[in-house]
């Protein structure tokens, strides 16, 4: 395993065709808008159509020109796409929905869930920080001995 830069993985999703950066994008983002998406309420089927639409919504505004990491961090670009998308699901707007029955939540909580964005912002903070470092951990724990590696995880984690 080696490290790849975000940048990297960004240039990459320009080609249209590069199917390896697509997997490469999806495999890196997924897991946190599924992570979030979850926290919003919705059951793990529908956490992963959002992540599906969230990646591709931003894969075409990427190509687009529309990502500009001047104007803000990509975290927070990929955050307002899953929080549009998680609100559709929500409220039965899921593609393919057609007008059929809401969505339901994972439990009766659903009605506690908000809809506000400051605290959707917390949940994907959380999730976005324990997939860089769970990233960050999988590729350390490839690189050390398997000992070293258990004596980091003992000082540091435990």
């Amino acid at each position: 395993m080696t490290w790849v830069t975000t940048a990297t993985v960004l240039q990459n999703l320009r080609d249209f065709d590069n199917r390896e950066a697509c997997g490469s994008f999806a495999e890196r983002f997924r897991r946190p808008v599924v992570s979030f998406a979850r926290g919003m309420g919705l059951k793990p089927a529908d956490a992963e159509d959002v992540a599906q639409e969230t990646l591709l919504a931003f894969a075409e505004a990427y190509r687009k020109g529309s990502y500009d990491p001047s104007k803000g961090r990509l975290s927070k670009f990929l955050f307002g796409i899953a929080y549009r998308q998680s609100l559709k699901f929500r409220r039965g707007g899921a593609p393919g929905a057609g007008g059929g029955k809401l969505p339901q939540p994972e439990s009766g909580f659903w009605s506690e869930v908000p809809d506000d964005e400051t605290h959707a912002s917390g949940i994907w903070d959380t999730e976005w920080e324990a997939s860089v470092l769970d990233d960050c951990l999988r590729q350390a724990r490839s690189e050390f001995e398997q000992s070293t590696f258990q004596a980091f995880e003992l000082v540091v984690r435990e």
